[in-house]
């Protein structure tokens, strides 16, 4: 696979992908771009293209489609999509439904989404993160405010202070 950050959790440089923000195609677009060698300091944080916060996560997933059936794992998860964790990934573009239940949630989630980049396992090669991300698609308003509570609720978790007696 080409493109990338060089980390496989990540998604590569897809079209169709996560985009960049308007200040990170000028750091890399042609816009702009006199054809003079200048340095050009890019924020650490640059190369992250996703809009929305990712939490690390590590729930079960059922992915299907009209002939497929795959049992994964969610090993991130945005307000925009999931990444899936399988050495089985499916073909960028598949349509799916997605079947997950967060620890602790009221109710599972029934999502639809859209393979946008795969990892490929490659074997003799270090690729700790074969898998899939996955965007959602058609998300009911109620469905986006669920996944943004849960989101906001594991990072709260997360980052609440540790009491000790």
């Amino acid at each position: 696979m080409t493109g990338g950050r060089g980390d496989s959790n990540h998604p590569p440089d897809t079209p169709g992908g996560l985009s960049a923000t308007p200040a990170q195609n000028g750091a890399y677009g042609d816009a702009g771009h006199t054809g003079e060698d200048a340095e050009c300091e890019i924020p650490p944080d640059s190369l992250n293209r996703r809009s929305s916060e990712r939490l690390d996560v590590t729930w079960l997933v059922d992915c299907e489609t009209d002939d497929t059936f795959l049992y994964a794992s969610i090993t991130n998860i945005s307000e925009m999509g999931i990444f899936v964790r399988t050495t089985q990934p499916l073909s960028i573009g598949t349509r799916l439904t997605l079947r997950f239940s967060p620890p602790g949630a009221e109710s599972s989630y029934v999502l639809e989404g859209t393979v946008q980049w795969v990892n490929e396992v490659r074997p003799l090669h270090d690729n700790p993160n074969p898998g899939m991300g996955i965007r959602f698609v058609d998300l009911t308003p109620d469905d986006r405010e669920r996944i943004v509570d849960t989101i906001r609720t594991i990072a709260y978790i997360r980052d609440a202070p540790v009491r000790s007696n």
